[in-house]
């Protein structure tokens, strides 16, 4: 069945003048002439990306966009008209996002994460309205579960995340370390899986409750770093996570049980190693 929005393996039908015309239950498609792969001959099949020119006519390219239907990614506003923004998407045509499918006005020049989506007219188009497109029922994930993470909103509570480009996730901001950016991707963990479907993720395996990688983390850079560190309780949340890759909690805990077992000693200027 031709899916259009994505990659289609059709069968050259005809050669001509302008084109390699393809077949599909639709009717011919044309590949238009600066497409065409040298020595590609009828009766040949061919991988092609298919979507609507201008005129909404079926065409077929061997350029890759940057993103088919059902994807998330993150795609530069080349324009802004009448009916919304246009993005990069690798293709001659650029791709719309309509304005009311923008949380917020885009502009030219911005990066904005979107869902590729057909709309009701199986028009190709962006949405920057994500949560539409993610599952809040039938939840195939258990806790535990590694999952990959994009991240695509920063607020008071932490990021909100994709997870597995199928569900809505919350990493917290005590569970966030490290530096992240809107279409960021990173591997994660399934925290907790709320009653109402809401997901919380994490960075570390084990939720954050195994602190052994973590200690394992400050003893090595302390032994890198001579046996000192001139870090401590004040430290910043962003230091912390650039040193030993955790959050300032975490950190916390780690020292507070490596000096109770009588690993390092805490000063003033920070923590050595006994």
């Amino acid at each position: 069945m031709l899916e259009v929005g994505k990659y289609n393996r059709l069968e050259v039908k005809k050669i001509s003048a302008i084109g390699a015309f393809l077949v599909s239950e639709l009717g011919d498609i044309l590949m238009p002439t600066k497409y065409v792969p040298e020595g590609l001959h009828p009766g040949e099949h061919v991988k092609v990306f298919v979507y609507l020119d201008s005129e909404d006519r079926l065409l077929a390219t061997t350029l890759t966009p940057k993103a088919q239907v059902g994807d998330f990614a993150v795609l530069e506003v080349k324009d802004v008209g009448n009916v919304g923004a246009f993005l990069d998407w690798g293709l001659e045509k650029d791709l719309l996002v309509p304005f009311s499918e923008q949380p917020k006005p885009m502009n030219k020049g911005e990066k904005h994460l979107v869902r590729v989506y057909l709309d009701r007219s199986e028009r190709i188009a962006a949405s920057a309205k994500l949560g539409k497109f993610l599952e809040k029922s039938r939840i195939e994930l258990k806790e535990g579960d590694e999952v990959r993470l994009t991240f695509y909103q920063f607020g008071d509570l932490g990021a909100k995340v994709i997870i597995n480009d199928r569900y809505d996730g919350l990493l917290f901001k005590s569970e966030l370390f490290g530096r992240y950016e809107v279409g960021t991707s990173a591997k994660g963990f399934v925290k907790k899986i709320r009653p109402d479907g809401k997901i919380d993720v994490t960075l570390r395996k084990g939720g954050g409750k195994d602190l052994h990688g973590s200690r394992e983390s400050v003893l090595r850079v302390l032994s890198e770093r001579g046996g000192f560190l001139p870090v401590g309780d004040k430290s910043s949340p962003e230091l912390i996570s650039e040193m030993f890759s955790m959050s300032k909690k975490s950190f916390k805990t780690v020292i507070g049980n490596l000096y109770k077992e009588g690993v390092i000693q805490i000063t003033p200027e920070g923590i050595r190693l006994r």
